[in-house]
């Protein structure tokens, strides 16, 4: 059985496109999967970009393509009413929800649909708190300890080379996006391709750096 981690931030509409997706994606594939929540927006400092929705064509596009996506999956998705937001609140309820920080697939799956069903603003207080009553975590998102098990689910994701959300962690190897799901699946599957090509990449040269 392989184990997946799956680095995620519920602020990113492919990380919940790729969340509703894994099960049908692997399906017939013997998987176990560790959900970390993550700050994508520390990802995106470290790396020195700015995100999708920060730079205003790209944006718009970026929208289109959620949605059209979406449409193509048969997922039920609406835009929330303001993106992006800070999904500080809605990283450390999901982290407060488990002693090691590790939200069960119900909790992400909550998370997630807060967010990206029904057009509302995810970061609301008033709906916070309704989740944080529905979900009742045993600690509060407030704790010190909660705020230290998101960091260090982040500065475990910039260790290992995470770049974006949602990726998808297995054996050392990083598969990045909602697209990538194939990808991972063929992996699993023992698809030869990987032993010859995985590693090849590095050897490309650079041959322009700005």
């Amino acid at each position: 059985m392989k184990h997946i981690t799956f680095y995620l931030d519920f602020i990113s509409p492919y990380a919940y496109l790729a969340f509703e997706k894994l099960p049908v994606a692997l399906m017939g594939h013997s998987y176990s999967v560790t959900y970390k929540p993550i700050l994508f927006a520390a990802l995106l400092k470290h790396h020195g970009q700015l995100g999708p929705a920060e730079i205003p064509d790209k944006r718009d596009w970026t929208y289109r393509q959620v949605l059209w996506q979406a449409h193509t999956q048969g997922l039920d998705l609406q835009m929330p009413a303001s993106h992006p937001f800070n999904p500080l609140g809605l990283l450390r309820l999901a982290v407060a929800s488990q002693a090691q920080g590790e939200p069960n697939r119900y909790v992400c799956e909550t998370l997630f649909r807060h967010v990206w069903r029904g057009g509302a603003e995810a970061s609301d207080p008033a709906r916070l708190e309704a989740l944080t009553a529905q979900l009742n975590p045993p600690r509060l998102a407030s704790d010190p300890t909660v705020k230290d098990q998101l960091k260090a689910h982040t500065d475990e994701a910039l260790a290992l080379g995470v770049f974006g959300v949602p990726t998808l962690a297995v054996d050392g190897k990083l598969f990045w996006g909602f697209d990538a799901l194939p990808m991972l699946a063929a992996y699993l599957s023992g698809d030869p391709w990987f032993d010859a090509n995985w590693d090849s990449v590095a050897s490309v040269a650079q041959g322009i750096r700005r």
